[in-house]
């Protein structure tokens, strides 16, 4: 069975991956509409900008939704989080302690 993380990572590689090329894809897009229709240099840079911030906040929303299925498909495998596994790890430091100071109480000495 491929490793749950691994296969995250590249679905999240090829979804960015997605969005990159739709960037690209809609900047060459933008620059032959503005030939068409004629805009000047100040009209495209100003349509640029606004698409811009447009592609900007969809691909924070994507990013968002992705990443929000990720911690759904997580949490169905009932896989630990890293604040899960923190926790986890400072409990088993403060019963080690706690397990070290009994031994060294039984020692005779």
């Amino acid at each position: 069975m491929p490793d749950i993380r691994e296969t995250f990572k590249e679905a999240w590689s090829s979804a960015l991956a997605g969005v990159n090329a739709a960037e690209a894809e809609a900047e060459k897009v933008l620059v032959k509409l503005a030939d068409a229709a004629g805009l000047s240099p100040d009209e495209m840079k100003r349509h640029a900008r606004e698409l811009g911030d447009r592609l900007v906040t969809q691909r924070k929303d994507l990013e968002k939704a992705i990443d929000e299925a990720v911690r759904r498909t997580a949490n169905r495998f009932r896989l630990p989080t890293r604040a899960d596994i923190d926790a986890l790890s400072k409990r088993v430091d403060e019963v080690t302690a706690r397990v070290e100071a009994l031994t060294q109480e039984k020692k005779p000495g």
